[in-house]
């Protein structure tokens, strides 16, 4: 399974995202295939750190707070 990014945006009266082609390419997957998307909010590093900043965490500490959060 191969991860990306897109940015969300109006197409007509939906929203789409643009899968780029090397994303698709490494799943071997073109025009017309159906594709199952896991829709869930970009994780800005920075937001751990003022997230946690009154505690003294590794950042092993950290990677495993910000896992947890997007398990939920």
């Amino acid at each position: 399974m191969a991860a990306t990014r897109a940015t969300v945006r109006r197409w007509g009266s939906s929203l789409a995202a643009v899968i780029p082609p090397a994303a698709l390419k490494a799943e071997g997957r073109k025009e017309g295939d159906e594709i199952v998307l896991e829709v869930r909010r970009a994780r800005d590093p920075r937001e751990a750190f003022g997230m946690l900043s009154d505690k003294p965490l590794s950042a092993q500490a950290i990677k495993n707070a910000i896992r947890r959060e997007d398990n939920e």
